[in-house]
């Protein structure tokens, strides 16, 4: 299949099993700290589809752009759905395989079958009104975002007007978090425990396993609420569309949600804020002329949050790259490593303030993300906001010793050290008009807000680095 980006110097199908190819593991040391590297390691060993090993688990790494592409728009030939996984069915994935608990729970990323359109659906018809800009829903949305960052912003102030913070910690982590909380439609700071516990989820501790569960029990006690008394919120207009959800599948899809938000749009603000503060003057500029999703476009096809998506399967034995794909065989793509794929990146201009939009960080084809515009808007407006309240951001680290952290999905900063300036100039979006309304309804009181773990936590960071 020829391409705008060459043939991918094909050399050849190897017909030799997956299981027969004693695969090298993926997530090691220098996965951590230097996945470019892997990924090129890979690329030039095997082509543009590599056998990996993740985790005693081999499995094929889709590391070209057009095979990422390839599989990603063909949901016939590469489907989701764990039904589908060969060598689980015959009993050859090991019962405690670590990823096996994130590939498990049967959400709106992992589903495949008949189940998974009519729910697709189902997510569409209740993420409109958060995503359609001429909704309500939407532009309310968008003051929370505004509302919730200037709440934060403010929070790291009291540490001085000028001072050093952590953007992660104290922004980037809490904003998404705060905004899935409202989209849930959690009242006041009850949800701020849930957020906590998702928190604790995400970074893997030894009291993940404790929260995960909490944080289940929670996600069903509100959709039980939703049920009964529906709202102006995800879960009520998700029910709406889909009745027959049971309520543990609806605590699943909330969950998958908050987890994909949070992390995903947290990462996503970290590496924006990362690409204006170290980039040229003419990056600076074009944010302050309101080109931050150009920004963030940049960010993404440099250093994409999610780097690998969850597993395909073959439906039938289908040439790949330089190898064949078995039926069943399991198929990650890795939208780093396609990214960087000399064949699509040395066709991408660089030096410029416009960005392609040739990025796969959304995925591709029919089961794209659902929730991308809305990602992007709450990125855009907390990033937006985060330049107009600081006269001055600049990194406390050079951009090459920040820390990341990696797993077999996502990658992000640990800690955004910065030195800041805070402006002068009043807070004006959330003095007056829409802003101020929403503020005013969605921002619980101060006493309540004191109390949650979330505030708590937050605050703790201000006092610990002073």
């Amino acid at each position: 299949m020829e391409s705008q980006w060459g043939d991918g110097g094909s050399v050849g199908l190897d017909d030799t099993r997956l299981e027969a190819l004693s695969p090298q593991p993926l997530l090691t040391r220098d996965y951590e700290t230097r996945p470019a590297l892997v990924y090129e390691r890979l690329r030039q060993q095997h082509g543009p589809v590599a056998p990996v090993d993740l985790l005693g688990v081999p499995a094929w790494l889709v590391l070209g752009y057009r095979e990422a592409l390839q599989v990603l728009q063909d949901n016939d030939g590469f489907p989701k759905g764990l039904e589908n996984w060969r060598a689980r069915s015959e009993g050859r994935v090991p019962a405690d395989w670590p990823l096996g608990p994130s590939l498990e729970v049967n959400h709106i990323l992992i589903q495949g079958g008949a189940g998974y359109p009519p729910l697709r659906t189902a997510w569409d018809v209740a993420l409109k009104p958060f995503q359609d800009p001429r909704h309500p829903q939407a532009k309310r949305l968008k003051a929370a975002v505004t509302a919730y960052a200037d709440e934060l912003i403010t929070l790291v102030g009291q540490g001085g007007k000028t001072g050093v913070a952590d953007l992660s910690a104290q922004f980037s982590r809490p904003l998404p978090l705060m905004v899935a909380s409202h989209l849930l439609g959690f009242p006041g700071s009850q949800g701020d425990d849930a957020l906590m516990d998702m928190w604790r989820v995400l970074d893997a501790g030894p009291d993940a396993e404790a929260a995960l569960e909490r944080l289940l029990a929670t996600l069903a006690e509100l959709a039980a609420t939703k049920l009964e008394k529906p709202g102006d919120d995800f879960p009520s207009y998700l029910l709406a569309a889909h009745p027959d959800l049971s309520l543990d599948h609806l605590a699943r899809e909330l969950f998958m949600l908050l987890g994909m938000t949070s992390d995903h749009v947290g990462i996503l603000v970290s590496n924006t804020v990362v690409e204006v503060i170290s980039g040229e003057g003419s990056v600076r500029a074009s944010l302050s002329a309101g080109m931050v999703r150009e920004a963030m476009n940049r960010s993404v096809m440099r250093k994409p949050p999610l780097v690998n998506f969850v597993p395909r399967f073959a439906a039938e034995d289908t040439p790949l790259g330089n190898y064949t794909i078995r039926a069943g065989d399991p198929v990650w793509v890795s939208s780093a490593a396609a990214h960087a794929d000399p064949l699509f990146a040395d066709h991408v201009a660089s030096g410029t303030t416009i960005s392609t939009r040739a990025h796969l960080s959304w995925g591709a084809g029919p089961r794209q993300c659902p929730a991308r515009e809305l990602a992007s808007t709450v990125a855009a407006a907390g990033v937006g906001r985060l330049f107009e309240r600081f006269d001055h951001l600049d990194l406390a680290l050079p951009a090459d010793q920040l820390p990341w952290r990696s797993s077999p999905f996502m990658r992000g900063l640990r800690s955004l050290p910065v030195r800041y300036e805070l402006s002068a100039a009043p807070a004006r979006p959330s003095a007056d008009g829409p802003v101020r309304e929403v503020a005013e309804e969605v921002l619980p009181d101060q006493s309540a807000r004191q109390r949650s773990s979330l505030w708590r936590y937050l605050t703790g960071l201000i006092r610990g680095g002073r």
